[in-house]
């Protein structure tokens, strides 16, 4: 089903694959009559290398400086970052720049602040010069697809999701500093990735769907980090059996596997779409070259796949449905004993309640969002579920097409009005059910979901507060199966129906009536519109000589989600308050965290005052002192005051940037990890003016509570230094090295200046 190649592989004339070895430069010669280059000039001809070639601002390919065509974000994350941009010298937006809102849509918390910010994205694509999609329009992917990918452009999205691969866009999803380097017309900057061939052979069987393929990647590589931070370039023969939406939902899902971003060759399908979408002109023929080196590969048999499930509480927890139906009780039982791990066994967890008379049933049904709605999805899941019903029990189905576009062809063709009659209830665009602010279940359900994620809390619910439900993905289609059975969960291989596949037709009227495009013309005149809740960013010091950090939470989880970092759900609602939103900070995870966090602050505002931070916080005085003993120059002039928090693997899920903003807003100065888990997460950090500090796996030389002192870490950034000295300070300064990694240049001067916004303001 799913083959990872040990080491790299040749693909010659984008359809025969040679692996690596001694031998492969000879059989492609001998057999196919190839003069064979060495591996770096044969990587060249990945698409992903030419896309990046033409986008690189820089005269050396390996270490990029890329400047993006178009920026699209969200309502959960604009406001921060034009209030960034503006604090920085923003005077219009300098690309297309497209503001949707399909998050914060409901209006439902916090009184008028989600319209607010609404109102904010409004008057700054007036003033600014941008696109803006007003809520329950479509979500922000979907738009994407629909008005602004091209063929062989780059897109930045502040939204993980941001994956336009499958229409021939190499799109990337960061935290929002990135797109404010963009605004401000600067670049983004990494090393030139590696490339993941992902060959696909064969033709999915009847009730495969795009998130099944989806998964059973994910499942494979996830663990392993065989893609991560690298592009996934999606090529053989098995693409062209797959339509422009198949494609779509598999590309969308490869955040998951923490890849930096993905694409595809593009063929007469994807043609199609564009035309059909009235931008016949946005599409560009993608193919590898003749002989094409990839630094890995993954070989999927479509034909094999079968419907699979992702398991609470990660998309690479996945099992088919047939596996899991046929040993139903052991798998619950090893999911159990994983859950426990995400949730700190802080409240009882069993799914094994779900079991009747051998089989398990669920409690609700999803499909939603940029990887469930669209169009064939919901078209298919009509066709599993045309003449039968959901039931008048506790089972419920919704479902989200992603675009107004597409809602009006289903109502059109009648497809919608069969989904109402077997009592499914079909929504506007909305991510809510995504991040835990749409259909949360009851306590104790268990949902199943064609959207993206199924973190703990991913679906709303609050452990805090004692409430646990809990979701798995599926594809669209064993979803529609599933609710045909009343929630018996079901493949829908099992479905020996008929599939219509309607045509599919795009009207862009509603766009053009309820969409404001500024064409890129930008108004100074126009006033921007404050709501009370939007705030600006507080002050943040510069790196100091030495830093004195307490750490505050240790967390041992395996992998940190961003959602335990800073949580979903309703707190998206604050994302545009800092201080009001840093509240929320690792609630869901250590909810001590923001009391410890706050305490140490006060002494650096003390120091920054100009007193004493040992009188502000007496608990420092000793600490202080010893450190004094051995680094008599050490003074509250030269050595900053903050906190810091461990984690084995941070990172891992959404972009959002307050996941890191947050803890620097409380007085964070770094974070500790055995690595991260997604690049944007680092990122992410460092923009924030916070330290990427690393350690090796096994080794920890300070638990909670415990105090660090490190000396000269302003020197060793400035000299780029790969490690640092520090200590843990007891009754004796105890000696340890902490990692930095590589840094760019403007890396480390962001986190001299002690965030972005400085760095900006410093005219650098």
């Amino acid at each position: 089903m799913i083959k990872l190649y040990d080491g790299g592989a040749w693909l010659i004339d984008g359809k025969d694959l040679v692996p690596d070895s001694p031998q492969a430069g000879e059989i492609i010669q001998n057999k196919y009559g190839k003069a064979v280059p060495d591996k770096k000039e044969a990587a060249k001809n990945t698409i992903a290398y030419s896309i990046l070639k033409d986008h690189n601002t820089s005269e050396n390919m390996d270490d990029l400086r890329i400047k993006f065509d178009k920026l699209t974000s969200h309502d959960i994350t604009f406001v921060g970052i034009i209030q960034t941009a503006r604090a920085s010298g923003l005077e219009k937006f300098p690309i297309p720049y497209v503001l949707t809102n399909c998050h914060n849509s409901l209006c439902a918390v916090g009184g008028t602040i989600n319209e607010d910010d609404h109102m904010f994205g409004l008057t700054c694509a007036k003033r600014y010069g941008g696109v803006y999609v007003p809520p329950h329009q479509a979500v922000i992917h979907q738009f994407a697809r629909e008005m602004l990918a091209e063929g062989g452009k780059m897109i930045l999205g502040s939204d993980s999701h941001t994956r336009y691969g499958a229409l021939g866009t190499m799109a990337m999803g960061e935290g929002g500093p990135e797109l404010v380097k963009q605004l401000l017309g600067r670049t983004y900057d990494i090393k030139c990735p590696e490339v993941v061939g992902i060959y696909l052979t064969g033709k999915p069987v009847p009730g495969v769907g795009p998130q099944d393929v989806a998964l059973a990647i994910i499942g494979a590589v996830f663990a392993n980090g065989y893609v991560k931070n690298k592009v996934m370039e999606f090529v053989g023969p098995g693409v062209e059996n797959l339509s422009a939406d198949f494609r779509i939902g598999i590309d969308v899902m490869t955040t998951e596997t923490t890849c930096l971003s993905s694409i595809w060759k593009t063929d007469s399908a994807i043609k199609d779409f564009y035309d059909i979408h009235g931008r016949s002109q946005a599409y560009k023929e993608l193919n590898p070259g003749p002989v094409t080196y990839y630094n890995g590969l993954v070989y999927v048999e479509l034909d094999k796949i079968r419907p699979m499930i992702a398991m609470p509480f990660h998309p690479s927890n996945t099992y088919t449905i047939e596996e899991l139906n046929a040993n139903l009780m052991d798998i619950l039982e090893d999911v159990e004993k994983k859950a426990q791990v995400s949730l700190d066994g802080k409240i009882p967890y069993t799914l094994k309640d779900k079991v009747r008379d051998g089989k398990l049933y669920v409690d609700q049904g999803i499909i939603a969002g940029c990887a469930g709605g669209g169009f064939e999805n919901i078209c298919d899941a009509a066709d599993i579920l045309r003449g039968s019903s959901i039931g008048f029990d506790a089972f419920t189905l919704s479902i989200y097409p992603a675009s107004t576009p597409i809602y009006m062809e289903l109502a059109k063709n009648g497809v919608l009005a069969d989904l109402l009659e077997t009592g499914a209830v079909v929504k506007t665009a909305f991510c809510g059910p995504c991040f835990g602010a749409g259909d949360t279940p009851a306590n104790n359900a268990l949902s199943i979901r064609h959207s993206t994620r199924n973190f703990p809390n991913r679906e709303g619910s609050k452990i805090q507060d004692g409430q646990i439900s809990s979701v798995a993905l599926m594809d669209a289609r064993s979803i529609a199966a599933t609710a045909a059975n009343k929630g018996r969960l079901t493949p829908a291989t099992e479905f020996a129906g008929e599939y219509r596949h309607p045509q599919y037709h795009f009207d862009k009227t509603i766009y053009e009536n309820r969409v404001f495009d500024s064409k890129g013309k930008a108004d100074p005149e126009v006033e921007i519109q404050f709501g009370p809740n939007i705030k600006d960013w507080p002050e943040m010091p510069s790196l100091t000589d030495n830093l004195v950090l307490k750490v505050v939470s240790e967390i041992h989880d395996p992998v940190t989600t961003t959602d335990e970092l800073i949580p979903s759900g309703e707190t998206s609602s604050y994302r545009s308050n800092p201080l009001k939103l840093a509240e929320f900070a690792l609630s869901r995870k250590d909810p001590a965290y923001v009391g410890l966090a706050k305490e140490v602050q006060g002494a650096e505002k003390a120091r920054e005052a100009g007193e004493c931070p040992a009188c502000a916080f007496t608990e420092l005085k000793p600490v202080w002192d010893k450190i004094k003993e051995a680094y008599p120059d050490m003074n509250r002039q030269n050595t900053g005051v903050g906190s810091t928090i461990f984690a084995v693997k941070p990172g891992d899920g959404s972009a959002r940037e307050q996941a890191a903003s947050c803890q620097k807003v409380l007085g964070g100065w770094a974070n500790i990890a055995n690595e991260y888990a997604t690049k944007r997460y680092r990122s992410n950090l460092i923009n924030w003016g916070m330290l990427p500090f690393l350690i090796p796996e096994g080794e920890l030389p300070f638990k909670k509570g415990d105090y660090l002192f490190i000396p000269d870490i302003r020197k060793a950034v400035e000299e780029g230094a790969k490690e640092v000295k520090a200590y843990t300070v007891g009754d004796s300064l105890k000696e340890f090295t902490l990692g930095l990694g590589d840094m760019t240049e403007d890396e480390r001067e962001i986190i001299l200046e002690g965030c972005l916004i400085n760095y900006y303001k410093s005219g650098k």
